[in-house]
């Protein structure tokens, strides 16, 4: 028969398919599970970098912006309300208030503008603000642009007065101003009447002057008259300002002395001019000899002014 000699041939044909087959799948060990194939192997491969493209990092500016909380939805501010304070005029008080006016009820205003009014009909006041007057005998004190200024009575009288603060401290001075006429020496200014200031008249006719005449108060005491002896009341803690007010005090007694001699050679001058003469009458040589001698009280009030303050000076500073 036919199908023994074709058996061989076939039994070639199946072995060559199965080495193939084997050679496909490498060698398989007997009893071992089956090989899974690794998910890795079948992912695609990443895309090749370019070369050119250089990584940037985030700025500061870009990092602040990208944290920072977005804006919400805009809303109106909020209304500022302003107290005002003990004392303070009502209104717009938005100005700064530079200047303050204490009344003697113990009240205590503030202003950026103060006007001292003295109507030639009617009572002075004080003007704040151009809304709110006082009248001036209702005013403990006040300040304006000129200064500080207080309301007390003057040693000696019962009227109150107006005083300019000069001088701040342990004594602080104080003055006031006044238009006096004199029928002396004009503007040369008499011991214990302050310092005049000029006159119309000039030397040795009178006339109107301006004299200040200053006062001190310590520690805020009651007004004293500024004079050699209430300051070496007020300083005798002081060895110091002692020195300076016996100098001043020795001042002021080579004044009164050289107003003295003056005036006598002044009027012994008017009364020999008066007498008539072979030649007439004639200008006696004792009022040109007057004249000098008058003049030396202006150089030793200034003396003696110029100590006091030091003294003043020294004592406030505590030394």
């Amino acid at each position: 028969m036919r199908i023994p000699a074709l058996f061989p041939a076939l039994l070639v044909v199946l072995l060559g398919g199965r080495g193939a087959h084997a050679q496909d799948q490498g060698p398989r060990q007997l009893g071992a599970p089956p090989s899974i194939p690794n998910p890795a192997q079948n992912r695609p491969a990443p895309a090749p970098r370019q070369l050119d493209t250089v990584p940037v990092a985030p700025t500061d500016t870009a990092r602040r912006a990208a944290t920072a909380p977005q804006p919400g939805p805009a809303s109106a501010p909020a209304p500022v309300y302003a107290p005002t304070r003990p004392g303070q005029l009502p209104g717009d008080n938005t100005r700064a208030a530079r200047f303050q006016v204490g009344l003697k009820n113990g009240m205590v205003y503030t202003a950026s503008d103060v006007e001292l009014k003295q109507p030639l009909f009617g009572r002075s006041y004080v003007l704040l603000d151009g809304q709110r007057k006082f009248e001036l005998a209702e005013v403990g004190f006040y300040e304006d642009e000129s200064g500080h200024y207080v309301r007390t009575q003057l040693p000696g009288s019962s009227r109150e007065s107006t005083l300019r603060r000069d001088k701040t401290g342990r004594i602080s001075l104080y003055s006031v101003t006044t238009t006096q006429y004199s029928s002396g020496p004009g503007g040369l200014g008499y011991p214990g009447y302050g310092y005049g200031y000029g006159g119309f008249g000039g030397y040795p006719y009178g006339g109107y002057r301006t004299v200040k005449t200053e006062y001190f108060s310590k520690d805020n005491g009651p007004i004293q008259s500024l004079s050699a002896r209430n300051l070496m009341l007020a300083t005798a803690d002081n060895a110091g300002a002692q020195q300076l007010l016996a100098e001043s005090r020795r001042y002021r007694q080579a004044t009164i002395a050289s107003y003295v001699v003056g005036g006598g050679l002044m009027v012994a001058g008017a009364l020999q001019s008066l007498r008539p003469t072979d030649n007439g009458r004639s200008i006696s040589p004792l009022i040109y000899a007057a004249i000098p001698v008058l003049i030396v009280p202006i150089v030793l009030q200034s003396k003696q002014a110029n100590n006091q303050r030091q003294a003043i000076s020294l004592y406030n500073s505590g030394k």
